[in-house]
């Protein structure tokens, strides 16, 4: 019983380390010129990935929840950006932990993150639609929001390619990226975490 306490003591120790560094990297974000200047790249979903695939969707999800609730003090979004950016984490984290839970391999690690990143651009598509450029209009105008974007991706004059043409493919790049450099360094780190 004290070994299986240890156990999670740890766990959830390693999990908040997780969190610590996703909170770090969410401040280390570029906006990519071929992309409206709101949406930025940052790795902070690594650390998420990293925790559901070592301890399960649960612990992603809270690394995804710490994080953003420590950026949240410095933002200048009104508290959006971070219940996005924790709402599309989540929707990335979750199928990842998941499918990777069930197959512990290599292939069941890529299916879970594409899955994840297929999961994060629909989910990202449909909440921007329908609460977050809506709830966000409320600070700047939605028209506003659609020039900035335009200013970048010309095919932009309306809400619906707003979503089709920049926050969907920012979405799977972001996603792809993340992805790859999980892959690449996720078995380095499991021994460290696992063990």
């Amino acid at each position: 019983m004290e070994a299986v306490s240890r156990c999670n003591t740890r766990r959830l120790v390693r999990t908040a380390l997780l969190s610590a560094l996703a909170a770090v990297l969410m401040y280390i974000d570029m906006a990519l010129p071929v992309f409206p200047r709101f949406l930025k790249l940052d790795m902070s979903d690594l650390p998420a990935l990293v925790a559901s695939f070592s301890y399960g969707p649960i612990a992603g999800v809270f690394t995804e929840l710490i994080k953003n609730l420590i950026h949240m003090f410095t933002t200048s979004s009104a508290g959006i950006g971070e219940a996005a950016n924790f709402l599309m984490g989540s929707a990335l984290v979750v199928p990842a932990g998941l499918i990777y839970r069930g197959d512990r391999t290599k292939r069941g690690a890529v299916t879970g993150l594409v899955a994840g990143t297929l999961c994060m651009a629909v989910t990202a598509s449909l909440a921007n639609y329908f609460i977050l450029l809506p709830f966000y209009s409320h600070l700047m105008p939605l028209e506003k929001i659609i020039s900035m974007s335009s200013a970048a991706i010309p095919a932009i004059h309306d809400k619906f390619t707003l979503i089709l043409y920049a926050v969907i493919p920012f979405n799977l790049l972001k996603g792809a990226l993340v992805s790859i450099v999980t892959i690449r360094l996720y078995k380095r780190i499991s021994a460290l975490l696992c063990g």
